[in-house]
């Protein structure tokens, strides 16, 4: 028998989600809840720096977040976009968010997306990512993002998945430094990159 993989966000992530008193009207305002939840993964010691969520653009509401949980979890794959990707897609009940019959959805990330949520992306038929932090940021304080294409951005936008880029990025790339300035684990899966 080989073991069952169980992911679940943490406990808190649900009554922060609730207590959001932000507008979530805007793009800077759910930016604004994703980078609360990378802070409070940060500050209660859950997770890495990184957090997502999904939202429903035509009701102003979140459908799924997500908190980075590689460490915790022992999961290199448990990235926040895929968390929140992953949820979304069992609340929506199916694999495809741009599905026939489903509202217009939003991944909001924390920071640029690495390789591999890079390639969920597509995958997850999501239509539309803003991103805060930029890859820069991130490898700025040790984090690998991988190899990701050079022109990434238009090869999703060649995939009908509009990209937003630098909301809210200066307060996204302090989570990142203050994360490493408070002796969190910069995890990469490779110790020396070639």
């Amino acid at each position: 028998m080989y073991p069952e993989i169980h992911l679940r966000l943490p406990g808190w992530v649900s009554d922060f989600c609730a207590a959001w008193n932000g507008s979530l009207q805007t793009v800077e305002g759910r930016t604004d809840l994703v980078i609360g939840l990378a802070r409070a993964n940060v500050e209660r010691g859950t997770g890495g720096p990184f957090a997502a969520a999904v939202f429903d653009l035509e009701r102003e509401a979140l459908v799924a977040p997500g908190v980075n949980l590689v460490v915790p979890a022992s999961c290199s794959v448990a990235h926040a976009e895929i968390m929140a990707i992953m949820l979304s897609q069992q609340i929506m009940g199916t694999h495809n968010l741009r599905s026939p019959g489903l509202p217009a959805l939003e991944l909001v990330s924390s920071t640029e997306p690495c390789a591999m949520c890079m390639g969920a992306i597509p995958w997850s038929g999501i239509p539309r990512l803003v991103c805060a932090a930029r890859e820069d940021d991130a490898l700025a304080v040790g984090f690998d993002e991988g190899a990701k294409p050079e022109q990434w951005r238009s090869e999703l936008e060649r995939r009908g998945i509009t990209v937003v880029q630098d909301v809210r990025r200066d307060e996204a790339a302090a989570v990142l430094r203050e994360y490493v300035d408070g002796g969190g684990e910069v995890y990469n899966g490779c110790s020396e990159i070639v």
